[in-house]
């Protein structure tokens, strides 16, 4: 099964969480309306919502009473991410993304974070009416945990005694977290047992934590065409990524103090040199291992659910995570 084949396999559901998308950003101030339409119509993978869609019919939900629940939860969940990518590139003051200018590079930072608080809050109103007290759990920790994630990364910006051990804390907060909770969500409104969703939530974290890890790689593999975004773009924030921590560690004494200075005072001085030891290291081929032994531990979690078409296509979504150059 090919990634074309998984978007083909929910292409129905998908129509109908974009058209709830649309009909949910309604709101009667028209600078609401602009800046959410933007940032939900500006090209993004869908991947959370997807995911949550894959795992609701691994377990049959389309045929159970009530089967709408999922479609409602997958548009939730597109809302928490793009009300964080709002939230994400004030913070980081970025220019472009998904290849296009930011929201806020057009209209301002403060019209950027209250949208995103107006995002968040019609994500929860809409969890509300699904009338199930587990799935406000759920939703409520994670989007904590991306909260307390933002902070994680923030703390260790220009730091670059950040180990790998830190870094991925920070991914498992901030990224991961969200993948997981969309997981686990599916198997939730399906009715399964606490193990099955246990073992989803878990599928949903490594998988996170691998399509990470490769965005990582890209950031110094790819074009900017490609990623949508300024190429280097973390290191000029001062961010201590999985290439930049192995490559420090695995290169010669001039090229460690080159790096950790980089990311110390952030910019892009030296952007070609780094780059080049970056690749001299091994520290992408070390970036993707870890990201391919996080997508077989998400594969893993899958044993525990019956063979099906939705099954192939989580597996091909994992398999997607770190074979992908966008």
């Amino acid at each position: 099964m090919t990634i074309e084949d998984v978007f083909k396999l929910i292409e129905g559901d998908m129509n109908r969480v974009n058209t709830l998308i649309q009909s949910s950003l309604h709101s009667e101030v028209v600078l609401i309306n602009q800046i959410s339409q933007y940032i939900i119509n500006s090209g993004g993978k869908r991947l959370r919502p997807i995911i949550v869609l894959l795992s609701a019919n691994a377990f049959n939900y389309a045929s159970k009473e009530n089967g709408e629940y999922d479609i409602t939860l997958a548009a939730v969940i597109e809302f928490i991410h793009t009300a964080t990518l709002l939230h994400d590139d004030v913070v980081d003051e970025s220019e472009l993304r998904r290849g296009k200018d930011t929201a806020n590079e057009l209209w301002g930072n403060a019209a950027s974070v209250l949208v995103g608080d107006f995002l968040y809050s019609r994500a929860f109103e809409m969890m509300v009416g699904v009338g199930q007290m587990k799935v406000m759990e759920i939703l409520s920790h994670s989007t904590n945990t991306i909260a307390e994630g933002e902070v994680l990364q923030l703390l260790n910006c220009n730091d670059a005694s950040t180990t790998e051990e830190r870094y991925l804390e920070v991914i498992h907060f901030k990224t991961a977290k969200l993948f997981e909770s969309a997981s686990q969500l599916g198997a939730v409104v399906a009715g399964q047992d606490e193990a099955v969703e246990q073992a989803m939530a878990r599928f949903g974290m490594h998988l996170g934590t691998a399509f990470q890890l490769i965005d990582d790689v890209l950031d110094y593999s790819a074009s900017s065409d490609d990623m949508g975004k300024n190429v280097g773009d973390d290191l000029a924030e001062g961010k201590p990524t999985l290439p930049l921590i192995y490559a420090m560690s695995h290169g010669s004494d001039a090229e460690a103090e080159m790096i950790k200075n980089a990311i110390e005072q952030g910019g892009l001085e030296q952007i070609d040199e780094i780059t080049r030891t970056i690749h001299d290291t091994g520290a992408l081929d070390y970036t993707r291992k870890v990201a391919r032994e996080e997508a077989d531990q998400a594969i893993a979690q899958l044993d525990i659910i019956p063979d099906s078409d939705y099954k192939e296509a989580l597996i091909t979504l994992a398999n997607f995570s770190v074979e992908r150059s966008f």
